[in-house]
């Protein structure tokens, strides 16, 4: 998979990015740059974005621990499959790039 980009500024959740549920090993490695203030999450869901009734605002997302609440640039990685990542900010004003790169076979 190719690096991919979105990012998100004021409050709302950035776009949800697909991961490879199928891709062995799964490995996704992501970085976060933070440009103003800004409080944020990385999320990941396991509701798929493929089925035909998905609506990122009913998925289930799961904020990753270690990237709760945070506020400055920070990187991460998911070892185990799910179906997608986004970036949740809530709080502020400034801008959040996420840089999301799964590894595997590239298109």
């Amino acid at each position: 998979m190719r690096a991919i980009t979105v990012s998100q500024t004021g409050v709302g959740a950035t776009v949800p990015v697909p991961m490879d549920q199928y891709q062995s090993p799964f490995n996704v490695g992501f970085g976060v740059v933070v440009s103003g203030s800004v409080t944020y999450t990385v999320q990941y869901s396991f509701d798929s974005p493929f089925t035909a009734d998905y609506d990122p605002a009913n998925a289930t997302w799961y904020g990753i621990p270690d990237l709760t609440n945070k506020n400055s640039n920070q990187s991460g990685n998911i070892a185990y499959a799910v179906a997608a990542l986004r970036l949740n900010v809530t709080a502020g004003t400034g801008t959040v790039t996420f840089t999301i790169l799964q590894s595997g076979v590239q298109g």
